[in-house]
């Protein structure tokens, strides 16, 4: 997984990454660690892909004890140069192996960071992985995308879904496999940048049946951060597995 990650989210990613001013937004912000801080009660947290802090700099704010884990050094770094970094330790590996001191309350995995695990085994893994982090009652919170394939007729692989004077974005399903990619074109100073990211979706589903492999248990499902509730049509889900 490490050289698909850190090839996305190297150096040029980095230096824009906070500029998506969508997801930095307090009113998606919020919600995200207000539903974090009561998991953690009183307990540790440990975010897997912690990326430049967009929820654990708030979150540790909030006084709970954050860790966390990115392969993204570039990503770290961003995060280093913030106020309230110190408070936060960081391992750099493998978020789906790399193991840190202690137990948590809860360790969590956003924005679809899940689907960078580009192997059914990784992903497996990466349940694994956050069990053995977890106390006994403790809880791995993931929050990802429904795969969109409802939305692709028959016979298509392609869905765009962003066009607009900076660049288009859209992403390339292979159905049989689970493989897709997600590939963006920014258009700067009469130039086009690529940056094409690779990864495997997973329904709900199956994802349920990883945490069972895992020794977790589903709790809770979401649509939202806001408890709002999971549908047919939701385009997203926030999943809370506990461990036993």
């Amino acid at each position: 997984m490490a050289d698909e990650y850190q090839g996305f989210f190297g150096d040029e990613v980095a230096a824009r990454y906070d500029e998506e001013g969508g997801i930095f937004d307090p009113a998606v912000v919020t919600p995200v660690v207000d539903a974090l801080a009561e998991l953690a009660g009183n307990g540790r947290a440990l975010e897997l892909a912690i990326g430049t802090g967009r929820i654990a700099l708030p979150l540790a704010a909030r006084g709970v004890a954050v860790s966390g884990i990115d392969d993204s050094e570039a990503m770290v770094a961003r995060l280093r140069a913030k106020e309230g970094s110190e408070l936060i330790e960081v391992a750099i590996g493998d978020f789906s192996t790399t193991r840190v001191p202690g137990e948590f309350s809860v360790v969590y995995l956003v924005f679809n960071t899940i689907f960078n695990l580009v192997t059914q085994d990784a992903q497996v893994a990466c349940f694994e992985n956050a069990a053995v982090h977890l106390v006994s009652g403790g809880h791995f919170v993931i929050e990802t995308s429904v795969p969109d394939l409802q939305r692709l007729p028959p016979g298509e692989t392609i869905i765009p879904f962003r066009a607009e004077p900076g660049g288009i974005s859209f992403d390339v399903y292979d159905v049989v496999t689970q493989q897709a990619s997600s590939q963006h074109y920014e258009f700067e100073d009469g130039r086009v940048l690529s940056f094409p990211v690779e990864f495997r979706y997973a329904w709900p589903a199956e994802l349920d049946l990883m945490a069972r492999i895992a020794g977790l248990a589903l709790r809770d499902r979401w649509a939202g951060w806001k408890h709002e509730p999971f549908t047919a049509l939701s385009r997203s889900h926030v999943s809370v597995y506990a461990k036993s």
